[in-house]
């Protein structure tokens, strides 16, 4: 059989061309792969659908041919890029230009050759998705708050009130309850606020008759019936909330019934649906 590559010829001297014409210098990134070669792999092993994923993103090559390959052919191709955020030499171009780890070198050059395609492509832009999301693995959001009793000190019944670690943002408590309630991390984001509260929501569908999206969470102190009525009208899946939403207990347990019967959902359901953190 004949090799994808049969009749191929390419030039790592590209990838600096390609380097240099984003950023307007070729030293930004050693040896970057041109995206034609990449280009070449995928248009033998993928369609407009797939989910293409690079687990050494480095200059985020594949990102580039992926927008590239959309661009040409209307496809609807996603990447997924990974690279641990190793620091870029002392001195080199790359620190010079503010660039401290390749994972800022690789998000730098997804958003120009984003911006990029585009103006090549023209008026078919207006349906080339070039935007993407920045993910960041961490340690949980939660506090380790089991301790055998002979070791429980005075400060540590602190850790039992709120067992959410105390620099975490809002968003970072939104994505840990996506992944682990297996929510698609791609999924749009908006946030609404109601009554001074902000509502984070997940995927939100609507059309002439319904509303409808996979999570909404709210981690403000002390929210209202109000919130709680939004929350409902928008329909959704799961719902998130943390322990500082509630003022008592006995606020915490009304929002169970309150959704049960403004969502009319079943008893196992509302159990299965709310989440206090």
């Amino acid at each position: 059989p004949k090799s994808i590559w049969e009749g191929k010829e390419f030039n790592y001297q590209w990838g600096r061309i390609e380097i240099k014409d984003l950023f307007g210098n070729s030293e930004i990134f050693d040896f970057p792969k041109p995206a034609s070669l990449i280009r070449t792999a995928l248009e033998f092993t993928t369609s407009g659908d797939d989910i293409i994923l690079d687990f050494f993103s480095g200059s985020a090559t594949t990102a580039h041919a992926v927008m590239q390959m959309n661009a040409e052919d209307g496809g609807n191709r996603k990447y997924i890029m990974v690279q641990i955020p190793e620091p870029t030499p002392e001195g080199s171009e790359a620190r010079k230009a503010g660039y401290n780890t390749i994972c800022e070198i690789g998000k730098e050059r997804i958003r120009r050759a984003g911006n990029k395609i585009k103006e090549e492509v023209g008026l078919m832009a207006k349906k080339l998705d070039t935007g993407f999301r920045v993910l960041r693995v961490d340690s949980s959001n939660f506090n380790d708050v089991y301790f055998e009793p002979a070791k429980l000190k005075q400060d540590d019944l602190f850790k039992q009130v709120d067992n959410l670690k105390a620099d975490r943002s809002e968003l970072d408590l939104l994505f840990g309850c996506m992944v682990s309630w297996g929510v698609a991390l791609s999924h749009p984001l908006r946030q609404e606020s109601v009554e001074g509260k902000r509502l984070h929501i997940v995927n939100l569908c609507q059309d002439e008759s319904s509303t409808s999206c996979s999570m909404v969470a709210c981690f403000d102190k002390n929210i209202s019936r109000e919130v709680i009525a939004r929350i409902a009208q928008l329909n959704p899946q799961r719902a998130v909330f943390r322990e500082t939403c509630f003022a008592t207990d006995a606020d915490k347990l009304n929002i169970y019934e309150q959704l049960k019967q403004l969502c009319q959902w079943s008893e196992d359901e509302v159990y299965k649906r709310i989440r206090v953190l």
